[in-house]
């Protein structure tokens, strides 16, 4: 078997592969002959271009672990980050605790290790300390600037309505400062030092800021001081503010509308006037219908009713009421129970000891299952500011992922500034998760956006050294399909 040239008339042999006397043989020759071509033909796409396995053995045996990186996550969320713009920050170390938070959401002592271990940069963990110790009071107005501009894009230069709530994050460590403060935590670890974070969205969930307080302040006070902020910064024109009930306050809504602005906030239908509790009451209303109720001048209420709402409710009153009783049973209650708290409106004392439930008043309050109100200003009609209020869904999402996902809570710093980093570091992976959320839904993929994370995990690259020329190069090894469809996606949008 031999491979040969014809050159002005004439054949040369160029190689002589071997001989053979069997079948079996001759094909193997003949493989090995049609790769000899390909080499020669400057097609052969061969690793290392070698024939024999032995030279194969002997390349693979100079590679070691070094040279195998996992750079999923900076080929995927790497190109998400600077497509948003956050390459416009300067500082490296930045872009490496983002991509970790997202890839592998550790201590930032773990983030070290995995930096070395799995993308092959080493860095000193004061380093990273000094850095965060400077990083919000430089960073994080940048940090906002293009994460607005980026949300603005998105929904098509216009934002005409924002979402605002609030959550709080804790810490594991006992003691309070100027910053952690122990109060109500949604979290349920009122035990624990604790700070508010509140993040104001655009439809959809697109992030626009956030901002920290103190543990102990009372949400209802940050909502005018932080839209305020926030509008100065990006000139924003008055957009329609929806918040949750745990903002409706008389005091909110003066400061709303003193500043021009309109609102849709939730109600809570049990604690409005008479007269309105008793024209809700009166109306009989069938699944899906709605009310509008002139509040004041400028504002209104607007009551809807829900058949599957109405189920939710009696099965989350008949649980709390199974709870008490047991706990009733057990004797464990005092006076001190008898509060407004959640289920505990149902109690009441008899005599002077006994602490027993006031059945009359968990059937009455049967007849408020499955209303849900809504307090506007707006000129919206019912059924806009319904919808709107549902967006704030979004915003609930966001802090789930943050908590989840990107694991953001419990936070181990114990300092204002590093507490501050962390949370602008969770900010800006928040944007681009959401950002891969968004393109995946667009291209109907069928990778949930955890999934896509998880396989990120596993996307290598190999670096080798050719043998001859002692040229260095890299290859992405082959994906599988999962890999393969995410890889496509972010190489057609950004």
């Amino acid at each position: 078997m031999q491979v040969i040239q014809k050159i002005n008339g004439r054949y040369k042999v160029v190689k002589t592969i071997g001989s053979a006397t069997t079948w079996q043989q001759i094909e193997k020759l003949e493989y090995l002959a049609k790769q000899e071509l390909e080499r020669l033909s400057g097609n052969q796409q061969k690793l290392f271009g070698f024939e024999s396995d032995d030279a194969v053995e002997k390349a693979f045996s100079a590679l070691d672990n070094a040279c195998i990186r996992t750079l999923g996550p900076e080929i995927i969320f790497g190109k998400i980050y600077d497509c948003i713009g956050f390459n416009a920050i300067e500082d490296e170390i930045f872009r490496h605790l983002v991509i970790a938070r997202l890839a592998f959401p550790l201590s930032k002592l773990k983030t070290i290790d995995y930096l070395y271990r799995y993308q092959g940069r080493s860095l000193d963990i004061d380093a990273v300390y000094r850095f965060l110790d400077k990083l919000n009071d430089k960073l994080k107005p940048q940090v906002e600037k293009i994460a607005f501009a980026h949300t603005l894009r998105v929904l098509g230069n216009k934002i005409s309505v924002v979402f605002y709530d609030m959550t709080t994050l804790y810490f594991e460590a006992s003691d309070e400062d100027d910053l952690r403060k122990t109060g109500f935590s949604k979290d349920g670890k009122h035990q624990c030092p604790q700070i508010y974070i509140g993040l104001l969205v655009g439809v959809g969930g697109y992030a626009i800021g956030y901002d920290i307080f103190e543990g102990n302040v009372y949400e209802g006070h940050t909502l005018i001081p932080f839209i305020e902020e926030i509008s100065r910064k990006f000139n924003l024109d008055k957009p329609v503010v929806v918040a949750d009930a745990g903002l409706l306050s008389n005091e909110n809504i003066k400061a709303l509308e003193a500043n021009s602005y309109e609102y849709i906030l939730g109600a809570r239908i049990k604690n409005e006037a008479e007269r309105i509790k008793m024209k809700i009451l009166d109306t009989q209303f069938e699944n899906g219908a709605t009310i509008s109720l002139k509040k004041s001048a400028t504002t209104r209420l607007v009551v809807n009713y829900s058949d599957v709402r109405a189920a939710k409710d009696a099965y989350n009153r008949k649980r709390g009421l199974s709870r008490l009783e047991k706990q009733v049973k057990s004797g464990r209650l005092t006076k001190s129970s008898i509060n407004n708290k959640g289920y505990n409106k149902y109690l009441k004392m008899s005599g002077d000891v006994v602490i027993e439930i006031d059945y009359d008043k968990y059937n009455k309050d049967q007849r408020w299952d499955g209303l849900k109100g809504y307090v506007t200003n707006s000129k919206l009609p019912d059924n806009d500011v319904m919808e709107n209020y549902k967006n704030l869904w979004h915003i609930e999402k966001a802090f789930r992922m943050s908590k989840t996902d990107l694991r953001i809570r419990p936070i181990y710093h114990r300092l204002r500034n590093r507490i501050e980093a962390h949370i602008c570091i969770s900010f800006t992976a928040y944007c681009i998760y959401k950002e891969l959320e968004r393109v995946l839904y667009q291209e109907k993929s069928s990778l949930s956006l955890k999934r896509a994370a998880e396989i990120t995990h596993n996307m290598y690259q190999i670096t080798y050294t050719l043998p001859e020329s002692k040229h260095t190069k890299s290859k992405l090894l082959n994906m599988d399909n999962e890999q393969s469809e995410l890889y496509q996606i972010i190489s057609k949008n950004f």
